[in-house]
This record gives structure tokens, C-alpha cells and sequence, in this order.
């Protein structure tokens, strides 16, 4: 099953990140703001550099630095608005937390993140912490292979 952010209130979203920024005492900004409503509007799991590409694509008057962005970012991942999914050497891949839960596979060739949610691995997980004695307070699932896309036309090397 595939989510998007639609059932994600911005309004709501909005008033928590200006709460949020009020909290760690800094000022709610334009530029700020057009990086979680570019967040939001984006359902593709981005890196800073692609973020900041799309802001400056639907922005061109708003100057927005990477610097900004990537302390945007972080601001609102250790509040838990957004999660990292990690690269290694590529870096960090983000996306807003404010969908219902979900995991990922990701092809090792072409970086694609393809998002699943499947009740039975989510009973199966919860029937395992029960058997161990564990309470689990948050989890995440990442699946590491290659894509069918990739499987049938797998990309040149260094293209990726």
C-alpha cells in the first residue's frame, strides 16, 4: 500500500514547526517555511542538495542556502517531522514522518526507495517482542536488494 502526505494537515504541520522553532528560540522564517511546504508537497524520499534544487526551482525569487536547508532538516528530524533514511557515502535521504507507518526496500544499484506496509509482518513483529519479553516503542524496516527495473536493464556502472 502506497501513502502520500494527503491526509496530512499543512495548517497543523505548520503550526507545530512554528512552535518547534519558537521552542529552540529561533525565528520562524519564508525560507523556513518553503522548506517543510516543499517537504510536504514532495512525496519522494530527498536529500538536501535535491531539496534544495526543488525549492529553487519553485522559488526562483526566494533565495533559501544549503546551509539552511540542512539545519532545516535537522531542526525537524530530531523533533521527529522527518526521518533519514541513511546512504552510507551518498548521505541521507529524507521524508515527512507524519505518514502512517511504513517500510522500505531499497535497490542497492539505483538508490529507489519503494515504501510497503504489510499487517502481517507488523503482527509478526509485535508476536516476537511478546515471545522475548520486549515492548517495542518504534521500529523500522529496511529491505536491501534489486529492483525489478534494475534486474532487467541494470544500470552502467557509475550511473547510479
Amino acid at each position: 500500500m502506497l501513502l502520500t502526505n494527503a491526509t496530512l494537515d499543512y495548517a497543523k504541520l505548520l503550526e507545530e514547526f512554528k512552535e518547534l522553532l519558537r521552542h529552540n528560540g529561533l525565528k520562524y522564517t519564508t525560507q523556513r517555511e518553503i522548506i517543510l511546504k516543499t517537504l510536504y508537497d514532495n512525496s519522494e524520499h530527498v536529500t538536501p542538495e535535491f531539496l534544495n534544487k526543488l525549492i529553487q526551482e519553485a522559488y526562483p525569487d526566494i533565495k533559501v542556502g544549503i546551509a539552511t536547508v540542512y539545519r532545516t532538516l535537522s531542526l525537524l528530524e530530531d523533533a521527529q517531522i522527518v526521518t533519514s533514511l541513511s546512504f552510507g557515502a551518498q548521505g541521507k535521504k529524507y521524508e515527512l514522518d507524519r505518514q502512517h507507518h511504513h517500510d522500505h526496500m531499497i535497490c542497492t544499484m539505483c538508490s529507489k526507495i519503494i515504501e510497503f506496509f504489510d499487517p502481517e509482518i507488523e503482527r509478526l513483529q509485535e508476536e516476537i517482542a511478546q515471545k522475548n519479553r520486549f515492548r517495542i516503542s518504534d521500529h523500522s524496516m529496511q529491505i536491501y536488494g534489486i529492483c525489478e527495473s534494475c534486474q532487467t536493464n541494470p544500470p552502467k556502472r557509475g550511473n547510479h
